[in-house]
């Protein structure tokens, strides 16, 4: 038994370091990207519409139902204690700060990490790998750093798409509890509003577009040689994301409040 837990320690422990150098790889490799010609560039566009533009209808849909949501039950909470005058600094935090990027990240990982995941463990198996190093092509400057930077920027450009989507359903919902002038809302929420709210979500949307990237990426090329291991490099690129946004997005609210 006590063999048993020490060489799954140590196999853990490999894989931590592996995983470690595959980012170290992937980080020196972007550095790289846009130092010379790139065919991966093409690469990179496709990400971007698949991972960014494809996602927009879904995370505007939820985001003007979570900013109804709150504005709804807010105005039901808030006036027995006198507090109506929070409303819009809920919005804020909750929208802005917490729920953009964190829903963001969950579409964003539910669809490109599951789909990058299973794309390059097909390479893999199919050994697509081997061919592009045959020819010279460094698979991880090729393959994983054009991804990297796609999901990263479309995380960060969906996060803001959301959090105006999410204020937009709010302002819907007060025309409908209690007409507001939109310059009137406007105003309320910009002087609300603050450099370190925005600056916070970003840091989030960046942090988690990295998580997701890597983490589809290493499970992608994890996979050996048997197709019957590619749906369970999806499932472990989804599952492993989750536990890390999850515990990232703590680990930076813990620092931002403390």
């Amino acid at each position: 038994m006590i063999g048993q837990i020490g060489r799954a320690t140590r196999l853990k422990a490999s894989a931590l370091l592996y995983g470690l150098g595959f980012f170290y790889t992937v980080l020196r490799e972007t550095v790289r990207f846009f130092r010379k010609s790139q065919v991966g560039y093409k690469v990179l566009i496709m990400q971007i519409l698949f991972t960014g533009y494809e996602a927009l209808a879904i995370n505007a849909i939820m985001a003007i139902a979570i900013g109804a949501a709150i504005n709804v039950i807010g105005s039901s909470l808030l006036p027995q204690f006198g507090q109506s005058q929070l409303m819009y600094t809920i919005l804020i935090i909750v929208i802005t700060r917490e729920l953009g990027p964190l829903l963001t990240a969950f579409v964003i990982t539910a669809r490109s990490g599951t789909a990058i995941a299973t794309q390059l463990g097909t390479m893999v198996v199919n050994h697509e790998i081997e061919a592009y190093m045959a020819v010279g092509l460094n698979p991880v400057s090729y393959l994983v750093v054009p991804r990297f930077i796609g999901v990263v920027v479309s995380m960060l450009v969906l996060t803001v798409y959301f959090n105006i989507f999410g204020l937009l359903g709010s302002f819907i919902v007060v025309q409908i509890v209690k007409p507001t002038p939109i310059m009137e809302y406007l105003a309320a929420l910009m002087s609300t509003l603050t450099v370190s709210d925005v600056l916070s979500g970003l840091l989030k949307a960046f942090v988690f577009g990295v998580v997701v990237s890597v983490v589809a990426t290493y499970q992608g090329f994890s996979v050996n040689r048997a197709s019957t291991e590619i749906p369970v490099a999806g499932i472990k690129a989804v599952g492993l994301s989750f536990i890390l946004i999850i515990v990232a997005d703590v680990l930076i609210t813990l620092v931002q409040y403390a």
